[in-house]
């Protein structure tokens, strides 16, 4: 097996310079006040496409022999690496086809259209478009640029690791989204290699723990789905070479559910604003659900792409709410007569929670005669402000269900 090196990294720094820009490493007294550390984001969602993924794209692009760079390069993604082609590929005037799953968001499809690529759709998530574009690129010639798979990739996504040790020589841990594993790999050879006693640990989905499945059974497996809001690290078959530097250089992988994504997304947006996508939040994700002891630590998470579909976006706020407590659906009965709905909205008032929908059924066979079902979604301050409610929900006789939505 090739072995990724602190020196393919360096030179990797040297090659892409001209094609990203160094991001910020913010401290957020936020997050170090919360978690009980010291926390820094490494805001790779401000990175030109906004993602990482340019980094490893531009390192390999950039090292195409003239025929290559004729015959055109081709690439598989959710979106992030597809980006990062199409702008490298450009920068050099180099014709470049992303295939991408028909689940990919529309932004990026967009986005990278935007950047001149030629864009196929194909498949339901990105190993199904991976193989359309082996397929593709038997036929053409053109220059398959993996997403993570690959050392040049992998060492241009190391990059990374440096600009943190440069900016943070002290720091304890680096908390790193993990899909394929490129990211990590090249991040872990670049920190370890210079600090050894640094943990380097992974943040996976845990709807799409293909790498931690195969740390599990010794080698990667296809596991049966990865699906997941964190699609760009939807992958359900870890890579070959960087199972092997995960194997030798990371400390451990830890996973993150559905609800934690979503509520970390939010967080950022409110207490950082800062946009990210679901891979982008799954370190703070880790952070904020205790996942990694970072306790008395400096430590930095990697925020790796913003990403992400405006009307997705809407969704996701909506889930984020529910999920921290912020949000409430419940129903009730109330007898069918002038004034009821009026006494229990007084009531509601009174707990200051405020009513964002009213939703009011008569005719339906499960509801009673003369009787309405009532669904209302309340905004609250936190789950012991909704306790409080229900309770005085309760205490007034009104039988309800909670978070059916939820």
């Amino acid at each position: 097996m090739e072995n990724l090196t602190l020196m393919n990294v360096q030179e990797a720094q040297a090659n892409i310079g001209s094609y990203i820009q160094r991001t910020p490493l913010d401290h957020s007294q936020t997050y170090s006040k919360i978690t009980n550390s010291e926390i820094y984001l490494k805001l790779e969602n401000m990175q030109k496409t906004g993602s990482f993924k340019v980094r490893g794209a531009a390192n390999k692009i950039s090292k195409l022999t003239s025929l290559e760079k004729k015959h055109g390069v081709i690439a598989s993604s959710a979106g992030n690496h597809a980006q990062g082609v199409a702008l490298a590929a450009s920068r050099g005037g180099i014709p470049a086809t992303i295939v991408m799953p028909e689940s990919a968001p529309i932004a990026k499809i967009d986005a990278t259209r935007g950047y001149g690529a030629n864009v196929i759709l194909y498949g339901n998530v990105y190993d199904d478009a991976y193989e359309k574009a082996k397929e593709i690129q038997a036929v053409t010639g053109a220059t398959f640029i993996h997403p993570f798979d690959d050392l040049d990739v992998m060492a241009g996504q190391g990059t990374i690791g440096l600009e943190i040790l440069e900016d943070l020589p002290d720091v304890d841990t680096v908390l790193v989204p993990v899909g394929g594993g490129g990211l990590i790999s090249g991040i872990a050879v670049a920190i370890k290699s210079l600090r050894p006693k640094v943990r380097v640990i992974g943040i996976q989905a845990a709807e799409a723990a293909s790498m931690s499945e195969a740390l599990r059974s010794g080698h990667p497996i296809l596991i049966d789905t990865a699906n997941t809001l964190a699609d760009g690290i939807a992958v359900k078959l870890a890579g070959e070479l960087t199972f092997d530097h995960i194997k030798q250089w990371v400390d451990d992988i830890v996973t993150v559910t559905e609800d934690e994504i979503s509520a970390a997304i939010l967080s950022l947006m409110e207490r950082a604003k800062s946009i990210a996508e679901g891979a982008g939040s799954v370190a703070l994700a880790a952070a904020l659900n205790a996942k990694v002891d970072i306790t008395q630590q400096k430590t930095v998470l990697v925020i790796s792409g913003g990403n992400i579909d405006v009307n997705f976006l809407a969704q996701i706020i909506e889930r984020g709410l529910l999920t921290n407590g912020r949000s409430m659906v419940f129903r009730t009965i109330l007898p069918d007569r002038p004034g009821n709905l009026e006494k229990l909205l007084i009531l509601i008032a009174k707990e200051r929670a405020n009513v964002l929908t009213v939703e009011q059924v008569r005719y339906d066979l499960s509801v009673p005669l003369r009787y309405a079902r009532v669904t209302m979604t309340l905004e609250t301050l936190n789950y012991e402000h909704q306790e409080k409610v229900l309770q005085s929900i309760r205490e007034a006789g009104y039988p309800f269900q909670k978070d059916i939505r939820h």
